[in-house]
This record gives C-alpha cells, structure tokens and sequence, in this order.
C-alpha cells in the first residue's frame, strides 16, 4: 500500500482521464424528448396526452356498461402507465370534469369554484355513448407493446372528431409548453363541414366557464397571441353587483381573494362580499355608500382576477415530432383525418360483407350441389385430399366468385355440422344474400361520395349530442380601462410650495385633493414651467409652486388660463392653452423661454371656462391708462408652448379677477359603441349628440323598461337595450305592446319622464307575459295589423297611422287597442323622416378650413389657421408641436365671401359657429404649410384694418400710435 502511495507521489503511475464534456448530452436530449412525446403534448390526431389516451383506452377494457370504481380504473391503467396513481387520478378527473368522454357518478368537483374531487374509491367512471361511437374502433388501432412488454396498448386513437380542440389542453414539457383553447362542440362540427366544402375555419375558443372574451389578438391559438377575459358582471342596483360567470383559469374562490385583496390595497372599497354560488355561480359584491358601480366594475375588470388575460401556445405531436401550428390548422389536419377514418371503416366492413357473400355462395354451391354427399368427398382420408377434391367440384363456380377459394375457406365448410347443412334455407339464404348485396352497393356509394359521407357524420354527431353544448362564452370586443382612471382615491395629496415638496407624506403642509397611489399629478410654478411626475410620498418639484393638481392623461377640455412677463422684454403676454400629454418627469417652459420670466397671473378651468381680469399696469409718463379688463374669451386655445399674445408691453403691477367665466367649450360630443357596450368620444359607433350640463342618456330595454343616466364614459349598459339616445323631455314616442292580462295588442304615444338617474320604470303593462313590441319615434309611422273578423274569421289587414289612432298620453296609460278582432300578425312601417335622415349623418370629429384668397388678383394663398377677427391679438408664428383647431364664425364666412374669393370645400356645418361661441380646442401637429412663406404672397395694394375698441390704441416707445 505504501509503495502504491509512493507511486502516485511520485507521478509513475499513469490514470486514464475521461473527458465530462459532453457526457450528459444525450441523457438531457433523451429526458427532453421522453417528457415531450410521452408526458406532457397531446397528439395531434386523437388530442390525448399519453396518460389521457391509457386511461380511455383502460376504461374501455373494463367497459361493461356499468359505473366502475375510479381506483380500479386506476390501478387497471397502471398496466400501461410507468408513474404512480396521483397523475392517472388527476388526468382522470380532469377529462371527467370536461363533461364528453366520461360519465360520471359521485364527487367530481367543480373546476368553477375550485373544490376538488373525493377520493379515487368513493368515486366511479364509465366511458360515455359519445366516447364508444367516436373513439374506439380496434380494427382501425394501431397497437404498440407496453412499456414492460406483457400487453398491447394504442398508439393513438380512432378519434373521428376535432377532440383537442374541443376538450383544450395544457402541459409543460423541456423546453416547451402547450396552451391550447377548448372550443365549442356545435361551432367545430360546422367548422368541420366547412373543411369539407372547401372554406378555411375561423374558429373561437368556447370556455365552459361562460363570461366573456375579447379575441381580437387570438392569432388563431398559435404564440404570440393573446386573450382577454372577462368576468360577466351585472349591476343589481346602485349597492349591489352581481358575478355571474368567471373568467376561464379562475374560479369563484380566487376571484373572491382577488377582490378581497384589491379592497385591502385600497383600489375599490366594498362593503362585504357574499358567496351563493350553488348550481349556477353567483358572487354578490355590496359597495360601500357612495360608490359608484360602474367604476366599481371597471376597477374590478382593473385591479381583480375578474379579467384575465391568457397566452395561448398551440403545440403538438405529429410525425414523433412537437409542431407549432394554429388552431384553425390542426382543425383542417383532423377533419382530413376523421375522412381517412372513415374511409378505411367503410372499406373494412365492405369486405366483411364481401366475405359474407363469400361464405354464403360457398355454402350455398356446397349444398346444393351435393357435394357434402359426393363418394371421393366422403372417402377422403386427410385434409388435403378434401381439399383437393372440393377445388374440383368448384372449378365451374370459380367464376362467379369475387376471389380465389382459399384452403381456410373449405375448412370453414368441413366444419360446418351436419345438423345444419340438412336445415339449411335456400330461399332465407338468398334473401340474406340479397340484402348483403344492398348493403355492399351502400358502403360503396359511401366511398364513391366520401365527402357527402363525412358531412353526413358530422351532422349526425351535432344532432345526437349538440344538444346543450351551445357557446357559453360570449365574444366581446373589450375597450381599454385605464387603471388610473378608475382607481379609488384612497391617499391624500400636499404640497409645500416654499420649498418646493409635493407628496403624500407631507401632512402638515397644504392638502390638494385625494388620489390614488398610481395617479399623476401636474404642477405648474412660478418661473413658468411646468412638471408632470408620478404621485410619491414626497417629490421635490422645484421652489414656488403657483398650482398643482392631479393629471388627466388626454383631457383636452381643462384650459388654463395664464398671464407671464417675459424676463427679457418685461412685456406682458397672455395665453390659454390645454395640456394633453407630456412625458413624465420632463420639464415644460410655458413662457417663452427667457431667464427671469415669471407668471403674473394662473387659473385652471376643468370645463375651460374663461374669466374677466382686471390690469393694473404701474405708472409711466406715456399712459394715459393705468388700469383696463381683459377678457380671457377673446383668447384662442393653442397649445402649451405657443408665446401668446401680446398684452401689454409695460411693467404690469397686478392683476385680479373681475369676474367669474362661463365655459367657452361647446358641448361633448358622445357616441355610442354598441360592440363594446360604452360610450365614446373617439367617434365610434352611434352619435347621440352635444352633452353638456345636466343633460341625461335615454335607455330604453327590450323588456318595457326605461332608465335615464348621466354622460359619463364610464356608464356600462345592459345587452337588453333597444334604444339609446339623448333625453329629450318633450319627444313623443309609440309604443306597441301587448297585454299580458287582456291578452291583446295596445298602442300608445307619451313622452318618457324626467327621474332621477339609475331609476328603471316601467311603461308597458305590468302583467305576466306583457312585452314590447315595437317603440318608435317617427311621427308618421303606421301599424300594419293582420286580423281574422266575426265567426267566420275572415281576414283583413289593417293599415293604421298611429298619429291619428291615439293622442299623446300619460306614459302609465295602457293605450288603445289595435282591434277588437283576433290579432294575427303586427308589423310597424316607420316612413324616412327628415330629422332621422338629419341625425345619421356622420358628425366629423376634426374639420380643416382651407381658404383661398384673392385681393384683386394678386394675392393668393392657402391657410389652414383659425382666421383671427380681433386685431388687438398679434399674429405669431405657430409652435411646430401644436397648432389650434380650426373654427370659422359665420360673419368672418360672410365678410370673406363679400371681399374676397372664398373656398370652403372642407367646413362642416356644425363647424361654422356664432360670432360669441368660441371653439371646441384641438390640438393637432402644426404642419409646413401652417407658415406662409415670403415668395408665396405678393404684397398687397391695401389692407384695411377694422378698429372695434378706441381704448386699444396707444402710443409705444417710439411715440407711434398703434394696437399694441
């Protein structure tokens, strides 16, 4: 031992170095590839994982039309499956849960409020009729040996419908994972036929979950895409909200938690949360007082598990190899699939029946030729010399047979007893010929129009077992709920405006409004400048802060209204302007940019309301004015970083407020997205009209309801409405409805009432089985009643005008009736009306004015800017960012029109506003053309210009008289 020692010291003895490099590579590769094609992707052609595809396969094995204990279906499947019982019993319950391949009896748990199955031996399985008629089929199997080799197990299933994309799938395997939707069984089957008929799928996930689903980035399953869903959530009454469904991945205890926890963070503030869910899921959500539940909803889709989104990743096995295909493909691979099926079925059972026919002519030649009685048949010694025998007495016959007598075939009639040899029916023989024949000439019209032959599966399939599978969840398309817009304000906001701190911690310093912890806050100071930054407990913004309030991403009706003094010149200008987004943290100069500019004057007008200010300028020996008013309503909007105009260019000692403004804004311009059920300002959908102030949305529902609402964008609406405008307190409607208690058709004309919002009323009869009919606005409609008269019942159609059938009534009045005689049929004719003509038109969200002048043909020129009536503002060169909205007052139309040569080919007339009305501020990008270039304009001979105010004329530093 010690000279071994003394040998390795020394370096005499030599070792062998194996190398690690590479060493794991193929176990790793062989792991990867075993858990990919044999644990965790489903096949492509029956949609089963390994483990799904043994336990249907065992419980075919033990299938006896009996229920059988799930642990004795497990401990079955273990023949074939090398893992323990807890991943057959899991992937048993799961295919159970998915109500199509297994009946099941007991305990199965429920995947929507996340119980969980009970025990393996308290719970039993039997395959459905829809599993034996569409999964199996043994001549159709290919077999492979178990993983021990003592028994035969499929290598994939006879499957003859779309299986993976009605059930889904999820796994995750080395390296990669599978994400594919559940679609719906009747939506498949069409889709499956269409296939067939030549027309690509386009087919959407079906989650038995119900809720509902926006697919607008689905990407046909394939990766990259994306699906939102959602909770179906209802508002039972102004305290109370109800879940009905969840979304898909979650269930009734996660999104309780969820909510629970959004409530704790202070994101929404609820009152309690109850669960009743039994058959059907219901969550019941009390607010707190004074919330709003249309908010709640949307910080509940915001904040809560109420919306989900899912990556789908559709990967599968085909040809022993994972494949990334879309869903729409797979559909098309399995349709084309289940036709191979069918042909191969159809081809085995027409040779069945060809060996039936076989046999039988066999039989029948072999009977009643005698031949079982022939001496050399009946003296024969062996086998062979039977054979040989018989092939003689056939040879006539062999003709007429569809193939060659084999000698398998003449053992079959050497068995045959003689009991029934002496009983056999000619006759009976012949007509079970006859009919094998039929039934031959049946399967091979069935190949001959194989096409017409799967259609006709599949239809077959959707109406045995389509019953009860019709989409639960409903396609959506979803806007976007921005969380800060929604979010409870549950901080508090201070600022310090000496030091220049803004936050939530500092509350000993001046509040400035609640807020939530995910806001924005704008903060304007006196040097000019202003910041946006996110809400902290404490952020310095810079020293004299003059005004700060909570930002609003995009709201283009807050106008501030603000009067600088340029650090440079001293003059005094004057702006309003809107601020629709910046970026974070970025500072914005307001003035124009010089050092020592400072803000005189600061208000900020949530609905751009525009005040009266009073000057005090300080005394200088060429004024014979130290003080005159301002009206910030002869200011344009532009954008924040336009100089503004000039107001006076002499040191000014105060300015203060005179009187309080009006809105200059003309109303909000509202449409209604009927796919997304909201109300927009983008333009979207149908446009109800100008909101402002008190103004109120009508709702009316398809089941003789009425509620008014406030304009608020976020306002959700039921899927029950059938009419939706602005509230009109003296329209005249019609209604036709019918009652449930007289049992007959009414008529009536009101005027809906003005309530409080959220108030459902009703106006048709209150009676079971009362419903409305049709409600019309149009003044010259007419009912078309069809009548059967007297006992004889002869009939008559009507034609009524229901302006001159009935007057305006109380909207509680049950009306007139439409006839006396048996009402058969109504349909409403409602004439085109000019006001309905009127109210389509589209109203254009942004208008350019392009004019053309011409002052005695020698000035021409395109300008796109506002045309500015007031010759006390300067002109001034427009920011490259920003450029205001272009809006033209009837009499500059008109004094253009009477001077010069006008072209206005793009004004809209709901664009040509009052002389008083100011415009509705937009703010666009300034392009080239907003800047007339010098060798575009040759000069003009005269310009006159139009004085409106004597006391705007003064003396500058020159000694010029001027508008200054």
């Amino acid at each position: 031992m010690s000279e071994e020692l003394d040998q390795n010291i020394n370096g005499e003895q030599k070792h062998t170095i194996t190398p690690i490099n590479g060493l794991y590579e193929n176990w790793f590769l062989d792991y990867a590839s075993y858990v990919i094609l044999d644990r965790a992707v489903p096949h492509i052609h029956d949609g089963l994982k390994p483990v799904q595809r043994r336990i249907m396969h065992s419980l075919k094995e033990m299938d006896d039309g009996r229920f059988n204990k799930a642990a004795n279906v497990i401990g079955n499947t273990m023949k074939y499956h090398p893992h323990g019982d807890a991943s057959i019993g899991d992937a048993m319950v799961q295919i159970g849960q998915k109500d199509l391949l297994i009946d099941m009896q007991g305990n199965w748990g429920d995947p929507i409020t996340g119980d969980s199955a009970a025990a393996p031996r308290y719970i039993e399985a039997r395959l459905s009729k829809f599993a034996n008629e569409v999964v199996f089929n043994a001549d159709t199997t290919e077999w492979q040996l178990s993983y021990d080799g003592r028994n035969n197990e499929p290598i994939t299933l006879p499957v003859k419908f779309p299986l993976l994309l009605a059930q889904g799938a999820e796994g995750i395997a080395v390296g990669l994972a599978t994400k594919v939707m559940p679609h719906n069984f009747i939506e498949l089957i069409d889709a499956s036929i269409d296939v067939l008929n030549g027309i690509r799928p386009n087919i959407m996930p079906d989650f038995f979950t119900g809720g509902m689903a926006d697919f607008t980035n689905y990407n046909e399953g394939q990766r990259g895409g994306k699906i939102r869903v959602r909770a179906k959530i209802t508002e039972k009454d102004k305290k109370t909200l109800v879940i009905t469904e969840v979304p898909y991945s979650t269930t009734t205890s996660s999104i309780i938690d969820s909510i629970l926890a959004a409530n704790d963070k202070g994101k929404i503030k609820i009152k309690k949360i109850e669960d009743s869910t039994a058959a059907n899921v219901e969550i019941i959500v009390h607010l707190a007082p004074g919330i709003s539940p249309d908010v709640t909803i949307d910080a509940l889709y915001a904040f809560t598990a109420c919306e989900v989104s899912i990556s789908p990743n559709t990967c599968i096995i085909q040809d022993d190899k994972p494949h990334f295909l879309s869903v729409n493909d797979i559909l098309i691979e399995n349709t084309k699939h289940t036709k191979r099926l069918l042909k191969k079925e159809l081809e085995i059972r027409l040779h069945e029946l060809q060996e039936k026919i076989f046999f039988s002519s066999l039989l029948k030649i072999f009977i009643q030729e005698g031949m079982y009685k022939n001496p050399e048949y009946e003296n024969s010694t062996n086998f062979d010399a039977v054979v040989e025998v018989l092939h003689r007495l056939f040879q006539p016959f062999k003709p007429s047979l569809y193939r060659e007598i084999l000698p398998e075939d003449f053992k079959k009639l050497i068995d045959k007893p003689m009991s029934s040899i002496t009983r056999f029916d000619v006759k009976k023989a012949d007509e079970q010929m006859k009919n094998l024949e039929d039934e031959i000439k049946v399967v091979k019209n069935h190949l001959k129009h194989l096409n017409d032959y799967s259609i006709a599966w599949y239809q077959r399939l959707k109406d045995k077992y389509g019953k009860g599978r019709e989409r639960k969840t409903e396609i959506r398309l979803f806007d976007r709920v921005e969380a800060s817009k929604v979010a409870l304000a549950n901080v508090k906001l201070y600022m310090n405006t000496d030091d220049g701190f803004i936050g939530t911690g500092l509350k000993k310093d001046l509040f400035i409004a609640d807020c939530s912890d995910i806001d924005e806050v704008i903060v304007f100071r006196e040097d000019g400048k202003c910041i946006i930054t996110k809400v902290a407990d404490k952020t310095f913004v810079g020293k004299g802060i003059i005004h700060a309030q909570v930002f609003k991403k995009g709201d283009e009706r807050t106008i501030y209204n603000m009067v600088y003094k340029d650090g440079s010149t001293g003059t005094a200008y004057i702006k309003r302007f809107a601020v629709v987004g910046v970026t974070r943290d970025k500072e914005y100069d307001l003035t124009k940019g010089t050092k020592g500019s400072k803000v005189l004057y600061f208000t900020a007008n949530p609905n751009g309301e525009a005040e009266i200010i009073s000057i005090a300028l300080k005394p200088h020996s060429k004024l014979r004015k130290l003080q005159f008013d301002h009206d910030f309503a002869e200011v344009a909007i532009k954008g924040r970083g336009s100089q503004g105009n000039i107001i006076s260019k002499f040191p000014v000692k105060k300015i203060i407020l005179k009187s309080k403004g009006v809105s200059t804004l003309s109303g909000l311009k509202i449409w209604y997205d009927d796919l997304l059920k909201r109300l927009n300002v983008d333009g979207r959908g149908k446009y109800l009209g100008e909101f402002d102030g008190d103004d109120r949305i009508l709702q009316v529902h398809k089941d003789g309801f009425y509620e008014l609402s406030s304009f608020e964008l976020s306002n959700h609406f039921d899927d029950g409405l059938i009419s939706i405008q602005k509230f009109d307190a003296e329209k005249v409607f019609a209604a036709v409805h019918f009652d449930g208690k007289a049992q007959n058709y009414f008529v009536k004309r009101f005027v809906f009432e003005l309530q409080s919002n959220g108030r459902k009323v009703i106006f048709i009869s209150e009676e079971p089985k009362s419903k409305l009919l049709y409600l019309t606005a149009n003044a010259e409609a007419k009912v078309i009643v069809d009548v059967l008269k007297g006992k004889t019942q002869i009939a008559e159609t009507l034609d009524l005008v229901i302006s001159e059938l009935i007057d305006v009534k109380g909207i509680k009045a049950n009306g007139n009736r439409l006839s006396p005689h048996d009402v058969k049929k109504v349909v409403l004719e409602e004439p085109e009306s000019e006001s309905e003509i009127e109210a389509e038109v589209e109203v254009e969200a942004e208008v350019e004015v392009e004019v053309e002048v011409e002052v005695e043909g020698e000035i021409q020129a395109e300008v796109e800017d506002v045309l500015d009536e007031n010759p006390s503002e300067k002109l001034e060169k427009p920011e490259v960012e920003e450029k205001p909205s272009a809006a033209v007052s009837k009499p500059q139309v008109e004094r253009l029109k009477n001077t010069e040569k006008v072209r206005l080919n793009s004004i809209s007339e709901d664009k040509i506003i009052e002389e008083d009305t100011p415009a509705e501020p937009k703010i666009v990008p300034a392009k080239e053309n907003d800047v007339i270039k010098e060798e575009q304009v040759k000069p003009a001979k005269k310009i006159n210009l139009e004085i409106t105010n004597p006391d705007d004329i003064e003396i500058d530093d020159k000694g010029q008289l001027g508008l200054f």
